[in-house]
């Protein structure tokens, strides 16, 4: 079956890093960090995201591009036994699991933004209030549930229309917009009171305060905010021509990363100290802050509306790259027409999400690990499967495929890049081979209590 292209450079590139921007660097980054001991964890995050994801990032592409296929063909072909497809069915798998309770987080930012029209998330004065407006909402079973559907049908209705039309069209008009907005919420924050505080949590480190716990959750955040591990990547590359620089466009998604999340921190933890409340507030510290700084700010209205409705769409963006790889498969696999494989994908993880949904509310009693359902699915997927398919494509491209061949055909495209930038050459090729694999198997293995 004829396999669809990206469009254009730039489309690949605001679809790539619509992927890799989204609510993992707004919502999840912010809360995390606050969790974690602030600046040592966000120094840890950025070590991650450059000498680990940065190259599992280039290797996933590579592999896509080389084979154009989904996740387990293309890891089928390279590793040349049904084993390697295996393993990129798993990945495949993370990413359909990482939609299903995504998908739930992006249901509160469609319900927030409703609420932002009706005026109801502008007259918030403490974030008592704000905290409970949130708690009122997602304990609500018809709400959480009708939101995360709702999401996910606009998500699966996106990859109806296909690559260029539905991915790499919405990217390129919405991200640039997400960005300019992050920064205006950002330079809002640094004018309240305790604004010096909060820069001093995120950027003045305490090393002290790192545990193992935090350098996994460091580690999985950094692939997790480049959408690795999850089979989109390659899914991505498989739409990309020879023609492009692959290194070229993976630094501006990993900056852009590293960007956006900082613009969330700031304009979070500003809020949460002006307001004297806690970092550690989880999961719902973005609901609970943002929400007041529009009700103190003059066009708090209409900026509530904008920011909500491009955080959702920056939602959407990887919601619908994390669904992209079910498709490929039964698209490339078991040819299914596009339109059933992504009516069954997203079927698939609406009713998969509906736990998480109901995590904070109805079935909120039930536990694993101490951990609700939504707690204990995100924490395996991000912290366990996610890094585990960041190692198999290194490993992959690294020692199975072999790293002289597989930069055989990541030169392609590049002209005279390597030429002018060499070091580059031996960065990518040495953390490939060795410093990525490492990394992520001491972790794995310390998650795990075998060191």
């Amino acid at each position: 079956m004829k396999r669809e292209l990206w469009k254009s450079h730039i489309g690949f590139m605001w679809a790539a890093i619509g992927s890799a921007v989204g609510l993992g660097s707004i919502w999840r980054f912010p809360y995390i960090v606050g969790q974690n001991g602030g600046a040592a964890f966000v120094l840890l995050f950025a070590f991650f995201l450059v000498f680990v994801s940065l190259p599992v990032l280039i290797a996933e592409i590579v592999i896509g591009r080389k084979t154009h296929l989904n996740p387990s063909g293309a890891y089928r072909q390279l590793g040349k036994t049904k084993r390697w497809g295996r393993l990129g069915l798993l990945s495949i798998a993370t990413g359909f699991i990482v939609s299903s309770f995504y998908s739930v987080i992006c249901g509160w930012t469609l319900g927030y933004l409703i609420d932002a029209v009706t005026s109801q998330l502008t007259n918030l004065h403490s974030i008592a209030e704000s905290q409970n407006y949130f708690n009122l909402h997602v304990s609500s079973p018809f709400w959480a549930i009708a939101t995360h559907f709702s999401f996910m049908f606009l998500a699966t209705l996106i990859l109806f229309v296909g690559v260029q039309k539905g991915i790499e069209a919405s990217n390129k008009v919405f991200m640039p917009m997400l960005f300019i907005l992050l920064f205006l919420l950002a330079i809002k924050g640094l004018t309240m009171s305790h604004a010096k505080a909060a820069l001093s949590f995120l950027f003045s480190p305490d090393w002290k305060s790192l545990t193992p716990a935090a350098i996994i959750m460091a580690l999985g955040q950094a692939l997790f905010g480049l959408s690795i591990g999850q089979g989109t990547m390659v899914t991505y590359g498989s739409y990309l021509s020879k023609n492009e620089n692959i290194p070229k466009t993976a630094f501006p998604i990993a900056i852009s990363v590293i960007i956006v999340s900082l613009l969330a921190g700031i304009a979070i933890f500003t809020v949460v100290f002006s307001a004297g409340a806690v970092p550690t507030g989880g999961t719902n510290l973005m609901f609970q802050t943002l929400p007041l700084i529009f009700s103190q700010m003059t066009g708090g209205f209409f900026l509530a509306i904008l920011f909500f409705l491009l955080i959702f769409i920056a939602g959407l963006t990887s919601q619908i790259s994390a669904m992209e790889p079910v498709i490929s498969y039964f698209y490339d696999e078991k040819e299914w027409s596009r339109h059933k494989a992504t009516f069954w994908a997203g079927f698939g993880a609406f009713l998969l999400g509906i736990p998480s949904a109901l995590s904070f509310g109805l079935w909120k009693g039930y536990t694993f690990f101490g951990m609700n359902f939504f707690d204990a699915i995100s924490f395996v997927s991000i912290n366990i499967l996610i890094p585990l398919g960041g190692l198999f494509a290194v490993v992959l491209v690294g020692w199975k495929w072999g790293i002289k061949e597989a930069f055989l055909h990541l030169k392609e495209g590049t002209g005279k890049f390597y030429a002018k930038h060499p070091s580059i050459d031996k960065y990518l090729r040495f953390n490939i081979k060795y410093i990525s694999p490492v990394i992520i198997i001491i972790i794995l293995l310390n998650l795990l209590g075998i060191i």
